[in-house]
């Protein structure tokens, strides 16, 4: 195909990746798509190491990475002490999620020495990158040859616009409404990611029917031609084929690679993720603290019970549901039924769409197989 996207990032179909799985990533890139490696948790250290995997393993051909890095860089000795952190989280909270636990046959007691310790981890993450180490995460990114950055919160500070130019490299960021797709605009990014309200993760409550044609229209009415990914609910080609017709130059999609043979995706919650409906997920504050869909289970369901506590701001609320939820991910791989039970992960609404696992190439090939007959769809029924 040619088009902005494909033009712009060296690509052969305008499909691009989101995945916090490498492997995702390099079969993704090497089947004509771009994967966009979810960086946002690694330490320069392990994003060395993962970038220089997925260099060995995409054939050459262009892949990306999604990471965050705050306008304001910190720096060392000015973050809160993380004894502080996690002092500040209330014992309500963590009652809570003792109680779920309990409920489920999950012993509570015997699992709060490894929930504390991810707790722990969690806080030391949160402080590296406020200490600093966002200006070392680009100084790695940078090293090798990615094809786009990705700010996943916000809009990408200075540094990582000169750095992106310098570079040759395109710079994205995701938004959820018009406004912030204006802001963006404003502040010189080069690609648009409209996630709408479908997607897994954090998300707005915009359909994305709605909002890839409210931006489109926007980007035209000012004369800019700034391209823009459609991003929420999109599981096949038939649905990029929609956007794109509305204006988008191609698709963003996360969740569809969850259930892939690659996916490092709890196989409990896959298969979940493959019998689930458009319904089974929720979108709720309870995770982090902010608006994300997940797959419904007996833990959101009690988050969104009467008499459950109020979500803490992020990232409090994420040291809190977090932590227990990693536990859940582990036992539910042995013989816990309650476990099993509890698991859930982010995910969209396209999980109602996907049915089946695959490979990564298949599911890119699919893709493009359900685009074009989609496109000859709509020839048809203008006579062509």
């Amino acid at each position: 195909m040619t088009n902005k996207i494909c033009d712009l990032l060296g690509i052969e179909f305008p499909l691009l990746a989101f995945s916090h799985c490498r492997d995702v990533v390099a079969a993704v890139s090497r089947a004509g798509g771009m994967g966009v490696f979810g960086g946002v948790n690694c330490s320069p250290e392990m994003l060395e190491e993962e970038l220089s995997w997925i260099d060995a393993h995409v054939d050459g051909k262009p892949y990306g990475l999604d990471i965050i890095v705050p306008n304001k860089v910190e720096g060392k000795g000015e973050s809160p002490d993380p004894e502080a952190v996690l002092a500040s989280i209330p014992e309500e909270h963590k009652q809570f999620t003792n109680e779920i636990l309990e409920r489920h046959g999950v012993d509570s007691e015997r699992s709060a020495g490894d929930i504390e310790a991810v707790r722990l981890e969690q806080v030391a993450s949160t402080e590296n990158l406020r200490g600093g180490t966002a200006a070392a995460i680009l100084e790695v990114a940078f090293r090798h040859p990615i094809g786009l950055v990705a700010n996943a919160l916000g809009i990408p500070p200075q540094v990582m616009l000169d750095l992106g130019q310098k570079h040759n490299v395109p710079v994205a960021a995701l938004v959820g409404t018009k406004e912030h797709a204006m802001t963006q605009v404003a502040a010189g990014v080069d690609i648009i990611v409209a996630v709408g309200g479908e997607a897994g993760g954090h998300t707005g409550d915009i359909s994305t029917l709605v909002l890839i044609p409210e931006i489109c229209n926007m980007l035209d009415a000012i004369g800019d031609d700034t391209p823009v990914l459609a991003a929420g609910g999109i599981a096949t080609g038939a649905q990029m084929a929609a956007t794109m017709a509305m204006g988008a130059s191609g698709a963003w999609c996360g969740s569809v690679w969850l259930t892939t043979a690659e996916a490092e995706t709890n196989p409990v919650v896959k298969e979940k993720m493959l019998a689930a409906s458009s319904r089974d997920t929720v979108r709720a504050r309870s995770r982090t603290g902010k608006p994300s869909r997940q797959l419904r289970s007996p833990w959101t369901d009690a988050w969104q019970a009467e008499g459950a506590p109020s979500a803490l701001p992020m990232p409090l609320q994420s040291l809190v549901a977090e932590p227990p939820l990693r536990v859940i991910d582990k036992l539910s791989q042995g013989d816990n039924q309650g476990a099993k039970d509890l698991a859930t992960y982010w995910v969209g609404q396209g999980v109602g769409l996907m049915n089946e696992q695959m490979t990564a190439g298949q599911v890119v090939q699919g893709f493009k197989e359900d685009f074009i007959t989609a496109y000859e769809r709509l020839a048809t029924n203008l006579g062509e």
